[in-house]
């Protein structure tokens, strides 16, 4: 069993230190505030986002993107439009999410089974069972490197996106080769870093949002 999902090995003072240290290294890199950028990036794209994985999934060809979609059919708050777009990503790219985002029963497996093989990613923490396709009331969220806990008590899904991606710019990490496209979509799309050295494949995407803004 976990206990309050992650144990707190590491005092308040350092986790900020550590928060801190992140988003000062990536503003220095990047100039832009690493959660306002993101977050300001992610809710622009929200709806053509959710509009274009509505299509995909009533075409049949991202059976799973239904289920992501259906969870905002309960409850459909600005936090969960962001979780639905930034889980669902990597299904609607055709990647395989689940050595970098694994959810996690507070009542569960050990941390240590949980962060297997997880060189950089994502634990999701939720109480019980999850029956939906993502979870609807998160409690906490970790930022995990080389199966080691640097960052918990993230508050959301998509503070957790920004933090890892963040972690990866700053450490000059590669993607996730898994979910590369992902990655690479929310660096150059999403925060607009570099943007005209995206892929052949995310410049596409990037243009067939396009008409979604229209």
């Amino acid at each position: 069993m976990l206990l309050l999902f992650f144990p707190h090995s590491l005092p308040f003072s350092l986790l900020f230190y550590y928060w801190f240290q992140l988003s000062a290294e990536f503003s220095r890199i990047v100039t832009k505030d690493l959660l306002e950028s993101f977050l300001d990036g992610l809710d622009a794209l929200v709806p053509g986002v959710l509009q274009m994985y509505g299509e995909a999934a009533a075409s049949g060809r991202r059976v799973r993107l239904s289920s992501i979609l259906s969870c905002l059919q309960k409850e459909d708050t600005n936090q969960n439009k962001r979780a639905a777009v930034l889980l669902g990503l990597p299904c609607y790219l055709a990647e395989d999410s689940s050595d970098i985002i694994r959810m996690c029963d507070a009542h569960g497996e050990t941390l240590d089974v949980l962060m297997s093989g997880m060189q950089v990613g994502l634990l999701i923490g939720h109480e019980g069972p999850l029956h939906d396709a993502f979870p609807l009331d998160v409690f906490n969220v970790a930022l995990v490197i080389e199966e080691k806990i640097i960052l918990h008590d993230l508050r959301d899904v998509s503070t957790g996106f920004a933090m890892l991606l963040g972690a990866i710019y700053c450490l000059n990490l590669e993607y996730p080769r898994n979910m590369k496209y992902s990655f690479e979509f929310l660096q150059r799309v999403v925060m607009n870093i570099k943007p005209d050295q995206c892929s052949a494949r995310i410049h596409g995407l990037r243009n067939k949002m396009l008409r979604y803004r229209m």
